[in-house]
């Protein structure tokens, strides 16, 4: 019979088993797992004398089950406070992002390409997410009617406060990278040391790439006692793959290359084949010394200025390959035959990324504040990341073919503004991800009095005006560029909120209070929400059954009843109509949907019910209620 959706996200921990069941049938006996039978199947045998080496702090293990505990929660559609709904890629999403992170699991999981987060420092007046572990949606409710709170070392558990609130959410984060993600986030000193130990665990030690000093000022500070720090730290993992690290592009130095190819008319400059530096004695190198034959036929060794034996950078059968190719270059000198590698001028010459990040490339935190006050109008927000701070991110991460990038800790939006810039200057389709928590701003900041209630009314203008800014320059969107996709700068709006589906209340009644419960239960019969729409519902249903949040959706009309088609392709019917006859169900069934869902309450008895799942199921479609 059809499965019945519920109002909850995804079931992390049933997912996670019957991954291992696929994988590892004889670990399961009575449906518990024998750990001890998996990690031998593995290769790992018990050792009970050995004590591993572990990352502990109180409420780590309560952490962990925060991070699999099942959202009550659902993201409802704000059309109006969109741009570009209908064809925008992108997506704004206002909530807290522990339960944002657990609804994006099913339509995201592994599809984000890069993830950037810029979370509380933990400085001691830095919000920190005070997660309620029995009721995650009633706090959110709660914290988005008041001011936000510090976490002050004065309360004692000060760093554990913060690892408690950054654990869940990147066990949750790690989940929708990619397998040639890129995960990067900035820090500074007061939380770099716990913050590198709590990524080896989650992403695994051998996924660390680097740890990026970033010069966030372009002057000291004299007004402070001891050091001036002058840098944060990006730490960078990949989620397999240390492929997933593009090489960066630079500008090559022409006056170096000073030769000519006679052919090609290529400039290029030599570099002697014969190896220089560490490494460079044939006692050191005993395979890479041989001799060479020159034009005249006469045999040259690797033999250094100073008259000691030294080796070759290439081994023979390399420099016959290169010699095939044209790159190697004899020449005769008064100190005899010399051989060289020809290295040829390029329009784009690549180089590993360096893990120093000067202010001059990269922007420091007073120019991203001055280019965000410019843009709108006031200084609006305290510490934004410069724009093209984060755009080397994405130079050095995505490629630009419809890359998913997420920030869920999106503050001023510059995320968004640089993967809209970096689109606009190299033609690319990367999508973004943005999501924040609606902090009231204070009455005495100067974003409120600009008429911003909170940080995302922030993030969201920013994007309208820079997408407005990108449009009007000379960017991707010139005039007589018909052959390039149109820039998107739209974006979705989406807000987290309870489900809209009603959940039983089982408050404890007296004998007495029969009428409570006949009350209860006639409030069931419909299970939606009152003050729900049909969008609201059939967002809530893409979640479930994992459809993207950008999807395409269209209303139809069945035998004069209301549907929507999710997917260009029409991958699933969604249908809330109420008195659902057989008829219906064969006008259904002609769409050729994969999954149908329809309401429970919509059948007249369980027999009309039973009748639409055969009916669908003789047509190869999956039914599912709500």
């Amino acid at each position: 019979m059809p499965e019945i959706l519920d109002g909850m996200s995804m079931n992390l921990e049933k997912s996670n088993m019957d991954k291992l069941k696929a994988a590892f049938p004889e670990c399961f006996a009575e449906g518990k797992l024998d750990i001890d039978k998996l990690l031998s199947l593995c290769g790992e045998y018990i050792d009970n004398d050995f004590e591993k080496y572990k990352f502990e702090w109180k409420g780590k293990a309560e952490c962990l089950k925060l991070a699999q505990k099942r959202s009550t929660g659902t993201l409802r559609p704000c059309p109006e406070e969109s741009v570009n709904w209908d064809t925008t890629q992108n997506l704004y999403i206002e909530g807290d992002n522990l339960e944002v992170l657990k609804l994006l699991q099913t339509s995201y999981y592994r599809k984000v390409k890069m993830i950037y987060i810029d979370p509380p420092y933990n400085t001691g007046n830095d919000f920190v997410y005070a997660d309620d572990f029995a009721d995650p949606m009633a706090r959110y409710k709660e914290v988005t009617q008041q001011t936000t709170k510090s976490n002050p070392e004065t309360m004692g558990r000060f760093h554990t406060n913060w690892l408690n609130m950054m654990y869940p959410r990147l066990r949750l984060a790690a989940n929708l990278l990619r397998d040639d993600g890129v995960i990067f986030i900035s820090i500074d000193d007061g939380e770099q040391t716990n913050l590198r130990k709590l990524c080896d665990e989650v992403f695994g030690e051998e996924n660390f790439i680097a740890q990026i000093i970033w010069q966030k000022v372009y002057s000291p500070r004299m007004d402070v006692q001891g050091f001036s720090v002058s840098h944060d730290y990006i730490l960078c993992y990949v989620k397999q793959s240390f492929d997933s690290i593009h090489k960066e592009t630079f500008a090559q130095n022409s006056a170096q290359f000073n030769f000519v190819d006679q052919q090609s008319g290529q400039k290029y400059r030599r570099r002697s084949v014969r190896k220089e530096g560490s490494h460079s004695t044939r006692s050191e190198r005993p395979n890479l010394w041989f001799p060479l034959m020159a034009p005249d036929g006469t045999e040259v060794y690797p033999v250094k200025p100073d008259g000691t034996e030294g080796c070759w950078r290439w081994s023979k059968g390399t420099y016959i390959e290169n010699q095939s190719k044209g790159i190697v270059e004899w020449v005769q000198t008064e100190n005899g035959w010399q051989v060289y590698a020809k290295q040829y001028l390029k329009e784009e010459a690549t180089k590993p990324p360096e893990t120093l990040w000067f202010h001059q490339e990269v922007g420091h935190n007073h120019a991203a504040m001055e280019e965000l006050k410019k843009l709108l109008g006031a200084k609006v927000f305290d510490s934004p990341k410069p724009k093209n701070l984060i755009e080397k991110m994405l130079r050095i991460a995505t490629t630009g073919d419809e890359d998913i990038i997420l920030d869920f800790f999106s503050g001023s939006a510059t995320t968004a503004h640089a993967v809209m810039q970096l689109n606009a200057e190299d033609g690319g389709n990367r999508r973004f991800i943005l999501v924040q928590l609606p902090e009231v701003c204070d009455e005495n900041s100067e974003a409120y009095k600009a008429g911003y209630k909170n940080i995302c009314e922030v993030g969201k203008e920013r994007i309208r005006r820079a997408g407005r800014k990108l449009t009007e320059t000379d960017g991707q969107m010139q005039l007589g560029e018909d052959d390039k996709e149109p820039l998107d700068i739209g974006f979705r709006v989406y807000k987290l909120d309870s489900s809209n589906l009603k959940t039983w209340d089982d408050t404890p009644i007296e004998d007495n209070q029969l009428n409570i419960l006949y009350k209860r239960m006639n409030g069931m019969i419909h299970r939606v929400k009152y003050d729900r729409s049909e969008m609201d519902m059939v967002c809530e249903i893409m979640l479930k059954l994992g459809a993207p949040l950008t999807c395409p959706v269209s209303k139809i009309e069945i035998n004069s009843k209301s549907a929507y088609t999710v997917g260009e392709d029409c991958t699933l019917l969604i249908c809330l109509a109420e008195n659902i006859q057989p008829s219906d169900v064969e006008a259904i069934a002609e769409y050729a949907a994969a999954i149908v869902v329809i309401a429970r309450d919509s059948f007249a008895d369980d027999t009309a019910m039973a009748n639409a799942y055969y009916i669908l199921r003789d047509k190869g479609i999956e039914l599912k209620l709500v």
